[in-house]
């Protein structure tokens, strides 16, 4: 299991992170930066899931029983008793920090017992480690996580043997998560929520899920009110390490019922399974190694596909905006009738507020290159605060950037200073070293006619 590194999918332009040839090291973070202090989120508000225990149970089951490639598992396989995590390698500075509070919040909303130790032979290691290192295990991956093994000069060994086959275990005992020790605060904290829930539980990822991380379309940063319910249920004490689907499924209405009482009462919103074509598809658009006419084609077919299928949910959403994201620099006009379409398949589908909020980024970037100063603010409206609850300090940055260029070009020039220097601490977060946020910055400024080439 991996977090697959999608280079072009989520932000503006070349700017997005943690794929930069050079990120702060430990010392360059230690030294005096000329940008105002690094910011961090205050305390978690992931908002419960909304959707029916039905939905949830299929959504569970498919999830924990099946790999990524496809492959299908015969049991249930978790952790028994409390658990323990190391850290080891060079992390860097915000790592830790962010573990503990990760780890607090397994604690306290999916009721896990596990804590971190500094003593060796812990169930969890997480070691870190360069990202060409990672890249030389697994070329396409920004991190990833690894059964029976600590390190990862163990994995080069037992790549491909039965000893790192998830479908072999029936109990997890030792697990290895590698993650970038070069690569921006964001990155790093992103790896360890998915690759941790993944360490802990299910190992599937399912584009048909708005609301999880357990999804590779890399939209959702922090886990979500749905993936701690999912990890809570994995953890339930009805279940045991071994059963297989069939035991699981009896015990689930249950566990569910006592859970999330909720969700009883939801009538079920059934998401028809993703086609492997449109997962190829949008893997090749958006996933490195692709040429340019290449990324469109692709682009362009997963769209076909998700028509063909019928879709109208957020993965139709998300075909349109792969597209807008592809075409953006060769055919902004284009690009821009792709973004509104996605926005308005996001509109309709529930729980996809943080989709809309890269879409709006993507409108407003286009009404800032043409001047339309109000129109920008109207599309950023409200999606700040929700960049904020979702806890993805990169795209908040990029959407208080615009709404400071927006604001100039409305003529409130101290608005802008203000709002824009406010960005700043939110993008050394997202986007790591302070020359990576003064691209950022540049690029965004760049937008406005007033600032320009032209301008």
């Amino acid at each position: 299991m991996r977090r697959v590194i999608l280079p072009i999918c989520l932000l503006l332009g070349a700017c997005v992170p943690g794929h930069y040839n050079e990120m702060p090291t430990r010392a360059a973070m230690q030294q005096e930066s000329t940008m105002p202090p690094m910011k961090s989120f205050s305390a978690p508000r992931p908002l419960p899931p909304q959707r029916s225990n039905r939905d949830i149970q299929r959504d569970f089951l498919d999830l924990s029983f099946q790999l990524e490639s496809g492959r299908m598992l015969q049991h249930l396989s978790r952790f028994e008793g409390p658990i323990t995590v190391q850290v080891t390698g060079r992390p860097p500075l915000t790592l830790i920090p962010d573990l503990n509070r990760l780890l607090h919040r397994l604690r306290t909303e999916a009721g896990i017992d596990i804590s971190r130790v500094s003593d060796s032979g812990a169930n969890i290691t997480i070691e870190a480690v360069s990202r060409d290192d990672i890249r030389r295990s697994l070329p396409k991956a920004a991190c990833f996580v690894v059964p029976n093994i600590s390190r990862l000069s163990q994995y080069r060994a037992a790549r491909n043997t039965r000893l790192t086959d998830w479908s072999q275990l029936k109990e997890r005992k030792k697990i290895a998560i590698f993650v970038p020790s070069d690569s921006s605060p964001q990155e790093v904290r992103d790896c360890l929520h998915e690759e941790l829930a993944q360490a802990l539980g299910p190992l599937n990822d399912l584009y048909r899920l708005s609301d999880s991380v357990f999804n590779d379309d890399n939209v959702h940063a922090v886990l979500t009110g749905f993936d701690m319910l999912v990890l809570r249920t994995y953890y339930a004490p009805e279940l045991r390490s071994g059963m297989s689907r069939r035991e699981v499924e009896a015990r689930l209405p249950g566990i569910l019922s006592r859970l999330h009482p909720a969700g009883d009462h939801v009538a079920p919103r059934f998401a028809g399974s993703t086609p492997r074509a449109w997962i190829e598809a949008i893997q090749t658009a958006l996933g490195p190694g692709s040429l340019p006419n290449q990324r469109r084609l692709a682009a362009q077919d997963a769209l076909r596909i998700a028509k063909a299928v019928g879709w109208t949910d957020h993965r139709r959403a998300f075909s349109h905006f792969a597209l807008g994201r592809i075409t953006q620099a060769s055919d902004p006009d284009y690009a821009q009738d792709q973004f509104v379409a996605a926005e308005q398949f996001y509109k309709r589908t529930p729980g996809t507020d943080l989709h809309r909020a890269y879409s709006a980024a993507q409108l407003a970037a286009y009404a800032v290159s043409q001047g339309r100063g109000e129109d920008a603010l109207m599309l950023l409206g409200a999606h700040l605060g929700t960049a904020e609850r979702y806890e993805n300090a990169a795209l908040l940055a990029t959407l208080m950037m615009l709404r400071a260029e927006a604001l100039d070009l409305s003529g409130r020039v101290s608005e802008a200073q203000s709002i824009r220097l406010d960005s700043l601490g939110w993008a050394r977060y997202g986007y790591g070293a302070d020359w990576a946020v003064r691209a950022k910055l540049r690029e965004v400024t760049a937008l406005s006619p007033l600032k320009g080439p032209n301008g």
